[in-house]
């Protein structure tokens, strides 16, 4: 009598948990083990694209499926897993995307497929980069860059793996580690652009501004001498004239950063990009206000068009649908310049309250506005705001230090 009462008891307790699952959770777990089936690039591009615009109903699949992949026999091939693993990149689940990218190595290595390899090593780089867990990041370049697979696949993902390591090591600050690495390769690729470019990227982050832009000029003559087709040896070397007007920015130089602007918004007139910086850059110096507010006005119609294309083709949500905040900050920046107070401040706010304008720089620009208002009060909240913002740039921690003395300067006229 007392074993049937504990076996009822144990059956009791398995409908309790089937009834409290329920055949949402049965539909849910069906749709995740589909996932496996689905097969080829554009097939997987597009359901992981399906999965990031339903977000809720996303999570919904990536935590059932989790609990799935803890099973001692986890039901995931390597497709489902890699679904699994970037639809939950993309709702910011870090430890579920870890989770699912770990299963697709597995079966990558089961596959001895080295482009699988390639797209997961990749897939957990980015991961730990947006992240900022720079360690793994670094440990797992390495361990790609180890693999023993071979192929041209391979050899081509070894060498953009090498310069996100480089670029790794730079942004943790490790200066003569990444130039190391670099000068090594720049050694054996001799007469070669690729690592020269990273090295310009390198002393550049480095602050070494003068040998930064001396190493993208190299670059550029040695792409001019290069075998590559016109169009794309083009796009290589306008990247690196872009580059350097934001290094001659950074160094004061702001006549050559313009010109090189220019030069590059001659090219490419429909550029969004280079609308904006132009734009920008003039408007902060003081300079041609109109055609610094032209411009920037160019840029946000430009990016409205392009956003509208991808809404059409089903790439992005209504609720993506939104304007670039930098470029909202230019065109709030440059109205500030010209005393259009008011109408600098209804577009900086719209921009500081996107996930996107939470950058010191756009706060800073704002708080200035309400100075400029006689809004000391409010100037102040957000200069105060700023100062507990993440750094972005080098850049922010200069500019934190002038907010400081803008804060004491209002607690001085205000005692």
């Amino acid at each position: 009598m007392g074993r049937t009462r504990v076996l009822f008891g144990w059956a009791a307790a398995l409908l309790v948990v089937a009834a409290a699952r329920g055949p949402a959770d049965d539909s849910v777990r069906q749709k995740a083990l589909q996932l496996n089936d689905i097969t080829g690039k554009t097939a997987i591009t597009g359901k992981i694209l399906e999965l990031v615009k339903d977000k809720s109903e996303a999570k919904r699949l990536i935590s059932e499926a989790a609990k799935m992949a803890k099973d001692k026999d986890q039901p995931f091939n390597y497709n489902g897993a890699f679904i699994l693993a970037k639809a939950a990149f993309a709702a910011r689940d870090f430890d579920n995307s870890l989770a699912f990218y770990n299963i697709c190595a597995d079966q990558a290595v089961k596959l001895r497929s080295g482009q699988k390899l390639a797209d997961v090593y990749e897939g957990l780089i980015i991961l730990f980069v947006d992240n900022k867990k720079y360690d793994d990041a670094v440990k797992k370049c390495k361990e790609f860059l180890d693999l023993k697979v071979a192929g041209e696949d391979m050899e081509r993902a070894k060498i953009a793996v090498l310069r996100q390591m480089i670029l790794t090591l730079a942004r943790q600050g490790k200066f003569d580690e990444a130039l190391k690495v670099t000068d090594g390769y720049i050694e054996k690729d001799e007469g070669g652009w690729y690592f020269l470019r990273i090295k310009a990227d390198v002393l550049r982050e480095a602050g070494r501004t003068d040998e930064s832009i001396s190493a993208y000029e190299d670059t550029i003559e040695r792409l001019g001498k290069s075998k590559i087709e016109d169009e794309p040896k083009e796009a290589l070397i306008d990247s690196c004239r872009y580059s350097m007007s934001g290094v001659y920015t950074e160094m004061g130089q702001t006549d050559k950063a313009i010109d090189l602007l220019r030069r590059l918004l001659k090219a490419h007139p429909d550029s969004s990009t280079y609308n904006n910086d132009l734009g920008y850059v003039l408007a902060d110096h003081d300079k041609d206000l109109d055609e610094a507010e032209k411009m920037i006005r160019k840029a946000l119609d430009v990016d409205k068009a392009e956003r509208a294309k991808l809404k059409e083709k089903g790439l992005i949500e209504a609720d993506e649908d939104k304007d670039n905040a930098a470029y909202l900050d230019s065109l709030g920046w440059v109205l500030y310049r010209k005393k259009n107070y008011a109408e600098a401040k209804k577009y900086l706010l719209e921009a500081s309250k996107t996930d996107e304008g939470k950058h010191v720089e756009i706060f800073d620009h704002l708080a200035d506005v309400h100075k400029a208002m006689g809004e000391k009060a409010e100037a102040v909240s957000v200069w105060q705001k700023a100062l507990e913002l993440e750094n972005v740039s080098k850049r922010d921690e200069a500019r934190k230090e002038a907010i400081k003395k803008k804060v004491a300067a209002e607690a001085g006229d205000n005692p």
